[in-house]
């Protein structure tokens, strides 16, 4: 192919250059892109290692809660460690326990366990179990159980029963979920149409299995009137066996049994971990008479 030049001379240009000039600009974009999608990921990579000056950056940046995450996870690793330097963001970790992103509370509910030295976190977590998310009151009891306190006890054996979702407001169910779905922490169970027309959403507030549906679709409902059950998801029943394991009592053995005999249909290392918790807690009974 003849191109002309400014100068009024010609030159030959072969379809290869052509072709390699058009593709410049695309190739381009594709490295931008590339180098964009990489730097997304290192930047809210969580296996990141952060600086102090970053952790302080990061727990104050609630605008951005993968942020906060972060931060927080360094900060347990560090304590797991028996790394000194983590007391420095106590006061920030207790403050966060107030917060009012639920992800955030749960998040410090669960970390404050691995400090079982610090009366703080002690305290703070005994408060914990009075919060209004259900996902923090767990996060804290079993958190309680690593400070050798069974004041969450109740609540761990509510972990081994099915959690009741009352519906928010007034109005017509509309759910096509049906008993036995797999359902993530915020996940969409429903919608409740008022008699002003308005949409409320019924969401998820656990990880786990939808147990039974205790109205049908497109019954009339109450507020405060029960929906549905949820059963636990398989790693919240064993953290809960072992954390009972420490803090059961012999009232306990029937639910716990219930695991082991078939009366629930469970992984056989539910049922190995449900059988030691019993035998933990028959033994401590046994050594106290």
């Amino acid at each position: 192919m003849i191109e002309n030049l400014d100068n009024g001379d010609r030159r030959i240009v072969t379809p290869a250059v052509k072709r390699v000039r058009a593709s410049g600009p695309i190739l381009i974009l594709a490295i931008l892109f590339v180098v964009a999608s990489f730097l997304t990921w290192y930047f809210t990579w969580f296996g990141r290692d952060l600086s102090d000056s970053d952790i302080s950056k990061f727990l104050l940046d609630e605008k951005h809660p993968r942020h906060v995450q972060h931060a927080l996870l360094q900060i347990q690793q560090r304590i797991e460690r028996g790394d000194p330097t983590a007391k420095q963001w106590y006061p920030r970790i207790i403050n966060l326990a107030g917060s009012p992103e639920t992800e955030f509370r749960l998040t410090v509910a669960w970390l404050m366990g691995a400090d079982n030295h610090s009366d703080e976190f002690h305290n703070s977590l005994k408060g914990l179990l009075a919060d209004s998310e259900a996902i923090v009151r767990r996060n804290a009891a079993l958190a309680l159980v690593r400070f050798n306190d069974a004041s969450g006890r109740g609540e761990l054996l509510g972990m081994l029963q099915p959690f009741t979702l009352t519906a928010p407001a007034d109005g017509a169910l509309q759910s096509s979920l049906s008993s036995g779905a797999q359902i993530s922490r915020g996940a969409l169970l429903g919608r409740i149409l008022q008699p002003s027309n308005e949409v409320i959403e019924l969401r998820s507030p656990l990880i786990g299995k939808l147990d039974r549906l205790l109205v049908a679709n497109g019954s009339r409902l109450a507020k405060g009137q029960p929906v549905l059950t949820i059963k636990s998801d398989e790693q919240s029943v064993w953290e809960t066996l072992r954390a009972l394991s420490v803090v059961g009592q012999p009232e306990d053995l029937s639910l716990i049994e219930s695991y082991i005999n078939g009366a629930e249909p469970v992984s056989e290392r539910l049922k190995q971990q449900a059988t030691l918790t019993a035998n933990a807690i028959k033994q401590r009974a046994s050594d106290k008479k």
